[in-house]
Parts: C-alpha cells; sequence; structure tokens
C-alpha cells in the first residue's frame, strides 16, 4: 500500500527522497555516501569544533577507514554487485580477487550512478587539498589528504578493475551461449535435411 505508493515516487517530491525511495538499498547509500561527506566536513570544519589538530586528524582518519572498509566490502557488494580484495601469494606476489553478481536485476540505476560518481569523485577532491596543503606548507594536513587520497584511490582501482573483470566474464559467458545456440542450430538444420533426404 503506503511503501508501494512512496516507491512509485510523484514528479513534485523532493530529490534528495525520490533517490532515496528508488535506491534498492537506501541504508547502504546513505552510509556510502555519510562517510565520505562527514569526513569532508571534519577536514574543512574541523577547526571550528576543536582547536586540537590531532583530535581532527584522527577524526577524518577514522572516517576515512570507516568509509574505506564499508564500500569495500558493504556497498559495493550491494549497491553495484561488485567485491574485490588483495591476497599476498606464497611467493610475495600480489594477487586480485574479484567477484561478481551474476543477477544484476536487482541493482537501481540511482545506486550504481551514485557509487560511480563517488567512487571517481573523491580522489579528486582530495588529490586537490594534497596539492592545496603542499603549497600552502600546511604538511600536517597534507598527510591526512594523503591518506585519503591512498585509501579513495585504493577502492577506485580495485572497482573498476572488478569491473572490467565482470563485463570480460560476461561477454565470455554471452559468446559460449550464442555459440551453442548456432551450434544446435546448424546441427538441427543439417540434421533435418539428412532425414528427409534419406526418407526420399
Amino acid at each position: 500500500g503506503v511503501m508501494g505508493e512512496a516507491t512509485a515516487g510523484t514528479p513534485g517530491e523532493p530529490a534528495t527522497g525520490s533517490m532515496l525511495q528508488r535506491s534498492q538499498h537506501p541504508t547502504a547509500l546513505m552510509f556510502h555516501v555519510g562517510f565520505k561527506v562527514a569526513a569532508l566536513l571534519v577536514y574543512i570544519l574541523g577547526a571550528l569544533f576543536s582547536s586540537s589538530f590531532v583530535f581532527s586528524f584522527v577524526m577524518v582518519v577514522l572516517l576515512l577507514a570507516f568509509d574505506f572498509w564499508t564500500v569495500k566490502n558493504v556497498s559495493g557488494r550491494l549497491l553495484v554487485g561488485l567485491r574485490w580484495w588483495n591476497e599476498v601469494a606464497e611467493d610475495g606476489t600480489n594477487e586480485w580477487r574479484f567477484e561478481s553478481r551474476e543477477d544484476t536485476s536487482r541493482i537501481s540505476d540511482v545506486d550504481s550512478r551514485v557509487f560511480w560518481v563517488t567512487l571517481w569523485v573523491m580522489p579528486i577532491i582530495w588529490g586537490f587539498f594534497t596539492v592545496s596543503t603542499f603549497f600552502s606548507f600546511n604538511y600536517g594536513w597534507m598527510l591526512c589528504t594523503l591518506v585519503a587520497l591512498a585509501l579513495s584511490g585504493a577502492n577506485l582501482y580495485g572497482y573498476t578493475r572488478c569491473s572490467r573483470a565482470a563485463k570480460a566474464r560476461v561477454g565470455s559467458i554471452s559468446a559460449s551461449i550464442t555459440s551453442s545456440v548456432l551450434q544446435q542450430g546448424l546441427a538441427t538444420q543439417f540434421g533435418g535435411g539428412g532425414a528427409a533426404a534419406t526418407r526420399v
């Protein structure tokens, strides 16, 4: 009843409301965006709430760590059906592992769009702050922005590789299905023709 009507949405409702209502996983979407916004706000406005650099620095790094873990283990899996992780082999080399959901019907356009836009935008923003702190000789905060750049960059790199691997897998599956259908069609065609010739 009410949930069905709210999900459909109306043309005059606020954009934020309609976005959350069209999301398949609104809670994951809020945390996916929330940690990023919170880290930026504490970084930009931290001096207004606390005179302690150490306190603001630790708060930003904690929020960045929460965001990294959430994106890597929760929101990526729920919002776009992807997951990545890195393993160190016995010989010391790094091995990238990727998972992708086969059934993508439950992935909404809103979830996917917000996930990828924020994934690309955040390293750009933190890169800008890194350059800004470098030229203003604010090396304490530059360390913080470098941590942010490394964490957001790692998720961006992992998920772009994961997305490419998933598309390649889907392509190979589609090719094998098409090949199988063509082989069956040809076998049926020639088999039927041969049977007809025998009867004549």
